[in-house]
């Protein structure tokens, strides 16, 4: 079986009857949402994310988690409360990305959350910078049952790496893919699906090519490309690409704006949400300082939160005024270009 045919079996599993009908009524409910402008809400999330922690051994400078410029506290989710969203939420909920800001592997009880959503039969993904990709921890990702995991690596060498992942190591980098790779063999797993993420910036977009060749060599399952994301894009900035099909941003009358016509709905918001690492239920990964929190896992079930007052409002300024919500002003939701 192939890698990219076993990553589809892995998601197939995942989707038990009920979870599958849940699907359907989300999509029924946001398509009629669309069609009268007024949300309707049928279903549970079938996607959501879980933020192990906001720590961080990196200093990305357009990251909140590497530039420690969160107004919302630092620390790491405790394992009740992942299984406190498991437990309320796997009857309908297929997939979780372990991951929202922070270096997941810093969490030292991060492999045991997935073993309990593994438990669940849940589809599984997190996103890391490698580091921490010992030999060792990546025997306990493949015991934990992992679907799937992101790897960042922006440059081919570590003078264009280093220039975003500011305190970073390409070779460690590579290393710990290396580390995961033989894991997989060793074990004969075939998970976790093993995705190279290169972010492209102007400082790198020289090196498509190249980072082509070393993801062959180095034998990851896939290659990602994703567009940049920067916050104070309106007058240019110098990570931003060249190459206009490498960039969410384009040039009119002498500003920048982002590649989204930002139409009046959005999937996510009927689809899944956030959840951080002290029980905050935030709409979407754009997010990042929790400003739009829906409510808190302390002091309501997730029921309550997903069905109140406050989410059903905040749909509805999406479906009327999308370009006036904070959040979606640098989304690439509708972008039609690179995540």
């Amino acid at each position: 079986m192939s890698a990219n045919t076993n990553l589809m079996w892995q998601y197939a599993r995942a989707f038990s009857f009920a979870r599958a009908i849940n699907v359907t009524k989300l999509l029924g409910s946001y398509y009629l949402s669309r069609l009268i402008k007024r949300p309707v809400h049928w279903g549970m999330p079938f996607s959501v994310s879980i933020e192990p922690t906001t720590s961080c051994n990196l200093r990305c400078p357009q990251c909140p988690s590497g530039i420690r410029s969160f107004s919302r506290p630092t620390g790491m989710i405790d394992e009740a409360l992942n299984r406190k969203i498991i437990d309320e939420l796997s009857p309908q909920l297929a997939y979780i990305t372990y991951y929202f800001q922070g270096e997941p592997f810093l969490n030292p009880d991060f492999t045991n959350m997935v073993i309990y959503a593994t438990q669940h039969k849940i589809f599984t993904c997190t996103s890391t910078n490698a580091h921490y990709l010992s030999p060792q921890n990546c025997k306990k990702v493949i015991d934990s049952g992992l679907s799937k995991i992101i790897i960042s690596i922006d440059g081919t060498t570590q003078k264009s790496y280093g220039k975003y992942r500011i305190g970073g190591s390409l070779a460690r980098v590579i290393e710990g893919s290396q580390n995961m790779v033989e894991a997989k063999k060793k074990e004969k797993s075939r998970t976790p699906f093993i995705v190279w993420q290169f972010i492209i910036f102007s400082h790198n977009e020289n090196e498509l090519e190249e980072i082509e060749k070393l993801s062959l060599e180095i034998g990851v399952d896939k290659l990602e490309l994703k567009t940049a994301q920067v916050y104070d894009f309106e007058y240019g900035n110098l990570l931003i690409p060249t190459t206009d099909k490498h960039s969410r941003y384009f040039h009119v009358n002498g500003v920048m704006k982002i590649k989204n016509k930002l139409l009046n709905h959005c999937w996510k918001m009927w689809q899944g949400c956030v959840f951080t690492w002290d029980g905050k239920v935030v709409p979407c990964c754009f997010d990042k300082d929790a400003k739009k929190e829906m409510g808190n896992l302390s002091q309501n079930f997730f029921r309550q939160i997903w069905k109140g007052e406050k989410y059903s409002h905040f749909r509805s300024q999406i479906l009327q005024s999308r370009k006036n919500v904070e959040i979606c002003r640098n989304c690439t939701e509708g972008t039609g270009v690179l995540n």
